[in-house]
């Protein structure tokens, strides 16, 4: 990678342009990037650190070395914003929450958020997470399960513990609800993303109709929680109660509906759809991996031989931890970061101007050959080894990095080992036989076609 000292530094103007995908003339890559946004990041990311693409009338360029992810995400990221077609079609289903929200107004939403996502308070979810997963549990036992759709199955679970959790509210009946319209706002708002044309929101075609339908679904149910908790006379100690009694510092109003709306949107979208892929793509990689999944069970068998487990059961079982970063390592749920830029700057020592898009493939950053033995490979070990301790701090960043780095990882993480934990000592998943599981990268990355699995009980109750 080219290094270039601000002592050295040319005239931004004046820098070398990085290596160019090629590109059909006027679309460029964009086209290319529709049909595979994977295989159009990895053809680029063969030509350099920092590789230019050109959609249509937009500048694009590929980061792909972590001092570069670094810059982009944790030393300069007030020159690196969110003004990206992805951001601009995300903030149709989340509005202007924290994950699309920029300057002064995240930072005043981030304070409001941050208490509910402290240790202390995410510790209280414990119970909450394991007893929600009890429920399914026995529920597949009520109903003789022998294969069950575990992209349905882990959506239904993570929503109902999102809903307890932050809201004190049972959501498991929105749950058909939700799932489906997710699902659609999603894949088309990444149809949106990766068009040569946006039309208008506006302009009422039948692309347009569905998606805004799905949007009404998902805001019936998230309008709904606000309302209810508006009519209630009880202010459980929870996210929404610091949402609904947080007050501006200037004007001494308190957030209005649409405000409450766009927060509690984005954590159902980030606490509920993201921890759901990764529980999927966790029990995919342990069906292809006997022997991880026999060493998995060992130490639960050992450690809570039957029992749900506590939080403090999770420093030990060291295993089972690994086993989660090393899936989100391979199947990071968030993907790609993408980021525009507010001025002309260098980044890697070439020329990047103003209003250019800057992505971060976290999928290859977390397959990269140079940072990681045996990429392809799940292998847990390496987070217990010293392995890990060798591989560049920005080389693993499920979460993203910087002070945009998720608010709910921790949440997430405890919340996938308990998961994990609980199902994994009482039943066996092994893949549905002859059903192919390819990733499909939308906003999140989810298994295209679903990931059913064959169940078997380890133990009886």
């Amino acid at each position: 990678m080219t290094s270039v000292t601000r002592s050295e530094t040319p005239r931004v103007g004046d820098l070398p342009t990085p290596p160019t995908m090629p590109g059909l003339p006027v679309v460029g890559s964009l086209l290319a990037f529709r049909r595979s946004p994977m295989a159009s990041f990895d053809a680029a990311k063969k030509l350099g650190d920092l590789v230019r693409l050109r959609f249509f009338h937009r500048r694009g360029f590929l980061v792909s070395h972590p001092d570069l992810v670094k810059r982009v995400l944790v030393d300069e990221h007030r020159r690196f914003g969110k003004q990206t077609r992805g951001y601009q079609n995300l903030r149709l289903i989340v509005g202007n929450g924290l994950l699309t929200s920029e300057g002064e107004f995240w930072k005043r939403q981030r304070r409001i958020v941050q208490p509910a996502f402290h240790h202390r308070s995410i510790a209280s979810f414990a119970d909450t997470m394991t007893a929600s997963t009890e429920r399914m549990l026995a529920s597949w036992r009520s109903r003789e399960l022998g294969r069950v759709e575990m992209e349905h199955e882990m959506s239904r679970l993570t929503l109902e513990i999102v809903g307890r959790c932050l809201f004190s509210t049972d959501l498991s009946d929105a749950s058909d609800a939700v799932g489906p319209a997710l699902t659609t706002v999603l894949g088309m708002a990444m149809d949106r993303i990766t068009h040569v044309l946006q039309i208008p929101m506006s302009i009422p075609t039948p692309f347009n109709r569905k998606l805004m339908h799905a949007v009404a679904e998902l805001d019936r149910v998230v309008l709904g929680i606000i309302e209810a908790r508006r009519r209630s006379t009880e202010r459980p100690t929870d996210l929404l109660s610091m949402l609904l009694e947080a007050k501006d510092e200037d004007t001494n109003e308190t957030m209005s509906d649409t405000q409450l709306r766009d927060e509690l949107m984005t954590l159902v979208l980030a606490g509920h759809e993201t921890t759901a892929n990764a529980m999927v793509w966790t029990f995919h990689l342990l069906s292809q991996n006997p022997d991880v999944r026999d060493r998995l069970h060992e130490e639960l068998k050992n450690e809570l031989a039957g029992r749900s487990p506590e939080l403090s059961d999770l420093k030990r079982l060291p295993y089972t931890d690994a086993v989660v970063k090393e899936s989100m390592r391979l199947y990071p749920p968030a993907w790609m970061l993408g980021r525009s830029t507010s001025e002309d700057l260098e980044l890697g020592g070439f020329h990047v101007p103003k209003n250019s898009m800057v992505f971060i493939s976290i999928y290859h950053l977390h397959r990269d050959p140079r940072f990681w033995a045996e990429p392809e490979r799940f292998r847990p070990e390496r987070f217990l080894n010293g392995e890990f301790e060798s591989v560049p701090k920005h080389a693993y960043i499920p979460f993203s990095a910087g002070p945009r780095v998720c608010i709910g990882n921790a949440f997430a993480e405890m919340e996938a080992k308990l998961l994990l934990a609980s199902i994994c000592q009482r039943v066996k998943l092994e893949g549905a036989e002859g059903h192919v599981v390819t990733p499909e990268p939308m906003i999140t990355l989810r298994p295209k076609y679903g990931l059913p699995m064959q169940l078997s009980w380890r133990v009886r109750d």
